[in-house]
């Protein structure tokens, strides 16, 4: 539900929603996506009628199955961001402590095998992201599953991996600071009024507005990340028109993904607390 009410919020300038489409992605690819993801949503609660307690599958394995079904459509990638940001929520809430000590359990407690699973995730959908650091090119993750081996011989667990890319990725951040902006985001939400979409973009623009997107600054550099924020604080102060500011961004191919799935984690935890629909 988080994933469907994300794509209907709108404006969420440079984002798709109901309003706004990319050339080759569209409103009905995140739609899709939402629904395809569900049976790895399901392995991550345990609820899938396969696994349960201890048997349940583990996190890396239940993100590769979510990201997986959310593929099988024909967009590409919609939702591997937010699945990420989700999953790892999605477990927190299933051990009965859906709150930032609860999933930053979930995320130290990943394994090897998380980190081979989240590499394996890549070989489903193309996903932007930066060239490695220095010493890091046998774990470039879009090498997929050919990068496993290097993960196990340097006994890497899927926090591990998030760590080191924590200082230039807004997701791996929210992995290793205890899923900061999503509860803020949920927070936000759940104070908010009107109807949930209208304060999904609501939400999106306050989070645009608070710090720049990581997956523009990979796509478009740092410098158009910024004046994106610029331009987000702008409309919030309503100084822009977000309508004009949404249709500007996706004329540029301008898409602040990451921002868009911390919105969507945040619907998460905000239906979980009691977000009423």
């Amino acid at each position: 539900m988080a994933l469907l009410l994300e794509v209907t919020g709108t404006p969420k300038p440079g984002n798709v929603d109901r309003a706004h489409d990319h050339d080759d992605l569209r409103f009905e690819h995140f739609v899709t996506g939402a629904v395809g993801a569900l049976p790895g949503l399901r392995l991550a609660a345990g609820s899938d009628g396969e696994r349960d307690g201890d048997d349940r599958a583990n996190v890396g394995n239940a993100f590769e199955r979510a990201v997986a079904g959310m593929s099988q459509q024909a967009g590409g990638n919609t939702q591997f961001g937010a699945l990420l940001a989700v999953v790892p929520l999605v477990r927190a809430a299933a051990d009965g402590d859906l709150s930032p000590a609860g999933v930053e359990a979930v995320a130290t407690a990943t394994t090897v095998e998380d980190a081979a699973d989240f590499y394996r995730a890549f070989e489903h959908v193309d996903v932007a992201v930066e060239d490695p650091p220095d010493g890091m090119e046998p774990l470039d993750v879009r090498r997929g599953a050919a990068a496993v081996p290097a993960l196990r011989e340097r006994g890497l667990t899927l926090f591990d991996v998030m760590e080191r890319s924590a200082d230039r990725d807004g997701l791996a951040r929210e992995w290793v600071g205890g899923f900061e902006r999503s509860f803020h985001a949920a927070d936000r939400l759940r104070d908010t009024e009107g109807p949930v979409p209208d304060r999904a973009a609501r939400v999106f623009l306050e989070l645009l507005a608070d710090e720049p997107d990581t997956f523009v600054a990979v796509n478009h550099g740092e410098a158009t990340a910024e004046r994106v924020t610029a331009q987000a604080a702008d409309a919030l102060d309503g100084e822009r028109d977000p309508w004009a500011l949404a249709d500007e961004l996706v004329a540029e191919g301008v898409n602040p993904g990451t921002t868009a799935d911390l919105v969507a984690a945040g619907l998460f935890v905000a239906l979980r607390r009691g977000l009423e629909l």
